[in-house]
């Protein structure tokens, strides 16, 4: 099952999953977008459903598991990818764009594992996979409540990994960086648009890494190398974000330098890199 499986890096792992012969239940707010691309996959041979959705209901993800089970009897995986971005100064934002974020990028998520983790539990086996983002590893100025929601799903994914371990389910998070989809498309310079990582790859790569139950899935290379740059040297980190600050308040979108780019892009990713 993947939230916001009709666009983007969703519609992008539900195409990878259904190629390799996996059931893919598509739910998503957009209830013609999720069907058009359940019909595209069961027009090309394979089985997809598509199912309305808003992640903030809870009885309505518990209602999306139990048809689910009813129908193929098990989930194998809960892909918790949708999300939105907000931008805006802190000073900016008010509090119903607050609770907009909250309730989708992390009770959201909260809410698939609610109605997922105990099925898995009761199975014996089975895989979450939460959606953050290189935004939950670094500062992310002018996005705040992207930054924050993101911060807390990687906690959230670290804490149940650990609480899971021993009962036979996987729990990974997904932090991608520049990935060649609509919402950071819609963010970037022209001129970095050219650099960004191709969705169907990034799909292929997250599941390579889910196989080997990474728990921590940081792609592409660029999106590593901000988060040991945070790591390794946090006052580094926090000048580059600032940069990026400047940058947003003279109207330039506060993305890495070209030149950058093209130094990362050229060293390919491998899968064996995912973190």
């Amino acid at each position: 099952m993947i939230t916001g499986g009709a666009s983007g890096i969703g519609a992008a792992l539900a195409r990878a999953l259904a190629e390799r012969g996996d059931v893919v239940v598509i739910a998503d707010l957009d209830e013609s977008g999720a069907q058009k691309l359940a019909a595209e996959l069961a027009e090309a041979g394979h089985q997809a459903r598509a199912q309305t959705v808003d992640v903030r209901d809870l009885d309505r993800m518990k209602q999306l598991i139990e048809t689910t089970l009813a129908e193929f009897g098990r989930v194998d995986y809960m892909f918790n990818n949708a999300g939105v971005v907000l931008h805006g100064g802190c000073e900016e934002l008010t509090p119903e764009q607050w609770d907009f974020a909250i309730g989708v990028n992390l009770r959201g998520v909260i809410n698939g594992i609610s109605a997922a983790y105990p099925v898995m539990l009761r199975q014996g086996d089975g895989h979450i996979v939460n959606m953050a983002s290189v935004a939950g590893l670094v500062p992310t100025p002018m996005a705040a409540p992207y930054g924050t929601t993101k911060h807390a799903v990687v906690g959230l994914s670290t804490a149940l990994r650990a609480e899971a371990a021993g009962r036979g389910v996987r729990v990974s998070v997904v932090c991608p960086g520049f990935i060649d989809t609509e919402m950071p498309q819609k963010a970037a310079a022209t001129e970095v648009r050219k650099f960004f990582y191709p969705v169907d790859r990034f799909a292929d790569d997250v599941l390579s890494a889910l196989e080997a139950n990474r728990g921590y899935i940081v792609l592409p290379r660029s999106a590593r190398f901000l988060w040991r740059i945070q790591r390794l040297a946090p006052g580094l980190g926090d000048r580059i974000a600032a940069r990026f600050t400047e940058r947003a308040h003279r109207g330039a979108p506060p993305m890495l330098p070209v030149r950058m780019l093209a130094k990362l892009r050229r060293s390919p990713d491998s899968k064996k890199q995912a973190a």
